[in-house]
C-alpha cells in the first residue's frame, strides 16, 4: 500500500474556538500543545514528506486535509480520551485511512481504545510510528512488539515494547497547523522535554507507568539546541510580554550528574531567558543544584507537593513527609526562587476543611500558584486498582480537577467545595490588590493572569456541583 500522506491529531477536552478569554484565560479554549505528540509528527517527516499534524489546543481541525490521509495518528491523555475517541469514531466512518490511537490513556486502558480504532500503539512511539509506517508500505503484517488490536472481537497484543534509548530528537514546531501564529498568546509558553522516566513509584503516577523508571536523557547539546529553537520560533514575529520557557520533565532532577551538566551548558551559552520547571521536593535540600538553576536564569520550581499530611504520603507511596516539603520551600525561596504548589485532594484521609487548610499553607508559607486537581485514578496505575469500585463513573473527561470518586470520609459534593473554597481563598480581591500594589514584573504580572484564571476554573467547577450533589444523595455511603 502506498504512504503518501500522514496526519497526526491532538484532541482538546474542550477544543478551540475564538474568545476573548484566550488572551488571559489558559486551559479553556486553547492550551499549550503537545511537544510529544509534535516529535513524532516530526519523526514520521522523515518517513513521508506529507506529514502534518493538528492540535485542537489551538485551532480547528481542517478535514479536508485529513480525511485523505493513508494513516492518521491520534494522542491521547486521560481527559482527551473521550474527544480522541469521538475524533477516531468520525474517521473511521468518513475514511478510508487506517486510524492509530496512541498516548498516555490509550497505552494504559489499550482494551478501551483498541474499539474506536484499527490499531493501538502501546508505550512510547518514537521507533514503533516508523515501524507502524514502513509496514503498512510494504504490505507487512503489524506484529511488531508494541501494537494492540481487535481480531474477531477479541483484543489482540504483541507485547510490552522496550522504551527508546535514542531520544535526541528536536520537534519541528512549524509542522503544525497554526502553531506560529498562535505562538504570539502569553498562555502558550515555550516548552522543552529533556528527559523521560522517574526512578519513583507513586501510586497515583501514570507517567512512571508510561515511561518507565529509568530515567533516560537527552544530550546537553540537543537540550539547548532545543531551547534555542522554542525561544524563536515562541518570540521571532511576535511580542510577548511573558518570556518564560517551561522543562516540562517530570523528573528532570533524578539523573544529577546529567542535570548539573545542563544548568551549566545553560549558564556558559549566548541563551538568556527565564525558566520554569517541575520538581521533587529533594531538589531543595541540593544547595549547589539551587544555585546552578538561580544563575541558569530558573526564577521558579513548580514542585509536587501534592498533600499535607505524612498519612496520606504514606499511603500512596510517595517518600516524603510534611517536615522534608516545608524545609524544601524554604531552602529554595532562600536561594532566591518561587514556589509554585501542585496539590491533591481526596486523599482517603482528608475530610471538611481540607481546602482551608491547604489555602493557609500556601499563604503563609508564601507559594506563588497552585493547581489543585482532585484524586484521579488512571487504568494500569495501583491507586486505579484500589479504588476502581470508588469510582462515580469512567467519563473521563471529567478528569481535569474535578472529584471523580467517593472519598472515604467526605462527599464527592463537600470535595468539590472545598477546592472552590482554596482557589477562592488563595486568589481572593484582597490578595489580588496586595499583588498589584507590592509585587513587581513577572510576579505581579503571573498573580493578575493567574487571578482571571482561576476564577474561570472555579466556574467551572461551580457547573459540576448539581451533579456532584445528585451522586452523593443516590450512593448512599455518607447517610450513616
Amino acid at each position: 500500500m502506498k504512504v503518501n500522506k500522514v496526519r497526526f491529531i491532538e484532541p482538546g477536552n474542550l477544543p478551540y474556538r475564538k474568545s476573548i478569554k484566550n488572551l488571559y484565560v489558559y486551559d479553556k479554549y486553547i492550551r499549550t500543545p503537545s511537544i510529544g505528540l509534535l516529535t513524532l509528527a516530526t519523526i514520521a517527516k522523515c518517513e513521508v514528506e506529507d506529514t502534518y499534524m493538528y492540535s485542537e489546543s489551538i485551532s480547528k481541525i481542517k478535514w479536508e486535509d485529513v480525511l485523505d490521509a493513508d494513516i492518521i495518528f491520534i494522542g491521547i491523555f486521560t481527559f482527551s480520551a473521550p474527544r480522541g475517541y469521538e475524533l477516531a469514531d468520525y474517521i473511521g466512518k468518513n475514511s478510508s485511512a487506517k486510524v492509530v490511537i496512541g498516548g498516555l490513556h490509550a497505552s494504559l486502558n489499550y482494551t478501551e481504545a483498541v474499539n474506536h480504532c484499527d490499531y493501538v500503539l502501546l508505550g512510547e512511539g518514537d521507533e514503533s510510528v516508523v515501524e507502524f509506517i514502513n509496514a503498512v508500505k510494504n504490505d507487512k503484517p503489524i506484529d511488531f512488539a508494541g501494537v494492540a488490536y481487535l481480531k474477531d472481537g477479541e483484543c489482540i497484543t504483541t507485547g510490552e515494547r522496550v522504551p527508546p534509548h535514542d531520544i535526541d530528537t528536536i520537534p519541528d514546531r512549524n509542522l503544525l497547523y497554526n502553531y506560529q501564529k498562535m505562538a504570539g498568546h502569553n498562555v502558550i509558553w515555550p516548552q522543552v522535554h529533556a528527559s523521560r522516566g522517574c526512578p519513583h513509584n507513586c501510586d497515583y503516577c501514570a507517567l512512571v507507568r508510561h515511561f518507565g523508571r529509568k530515567v533516560r536523557t537527552r544530550s546537553v547539546e540537543n537540550v539547548l539546541e532545543d531551547i534555542r529553537q522554542s525561544i524563536k520560533f515562541h518570540d521571532e514575529k511576535h511580542h510577548r510580554i511573558t518570556k518564560v520557557l517551561w522543562i516540562t520533565d517530570d523528573n528532570f532532577f533524578a539523573d544529577r550528574d546529567w542535570a548539573v551538566s545542563v544548568l551549566k551548558a545553560i549558564i556558559d551559552s549566548d541563551i538568556n531567558y527565564r525558566f520554569t520547571i517541575q520538581a521533587r521536593y529533594e531538589v531543595g535540600f541540593d544547595d549547589e543544584m539551587l544555585d546552578l538553576l538561580k544563575k541558569a536564569g530558573f526564577d521558579e520550581l513548580a514542585m509536587g507537593i501534592e498533600f499535607l499530611e505524612d498519612e496520606a504520603f504514606e499511603q500512596y507511596n510517595k517518600k516524603s513527609t510534611y517536615h522534608d516539603i516545608l524545609r524544601s520551600v524554604e531552602n529554595i525561596q532562600r536561594h532566591g526562587m518561587r514556589v509554585r504548589g501542585l496539590f491533591i485532594v481526596g486523599a482517603d484521609n482528608h475530610t471538611v476543611g481540607v481546602g482551608k487548610r491547604l489555602a493557609d499553607f500556601v499563604i503563609e508559607h508564601n507559594i506563588c500558584g497552585v493547581l489543585i486537581q482532585s484524586m484521579y485514578f488512571v487504568p494500569g496505575t495501583p491507586v486505579y486498582e484500589t479504588h476502581k469500585h470508588r469510582l462515580i463513573d469512567t467519563d473521563w473527561s471529567k478528569c481535569v480537577g474535578n472529584v471523580v470518586h467517593y472519598p472515604e470520609k467526605i462527599t464527592p459534593y463537600d470535595l468539590q467545595k472545598e477546592i472552590i473554597l482554596a482557589s477562592r481563598m488563595i486568589y481572593s480581591k484582597k490578595r489580588l490588590l496586595g499583588a498589584i500594589l507590592h509585587k513587581r514584573g513577572l510576579e505581579r504580572l503571573l498573580f493578575i493572569g493567574e487571578y482571571f484564571w482561576q476564577q474561570s476554573v472555579r466556574a467551572d467547577l461551580k457547573k459540576e456541583l448539581p451533579r456532584l450533589k445528585k451522586v452523593t444523595e443516590e450512593c448512599g455511603l455518607y447517610n450513616a
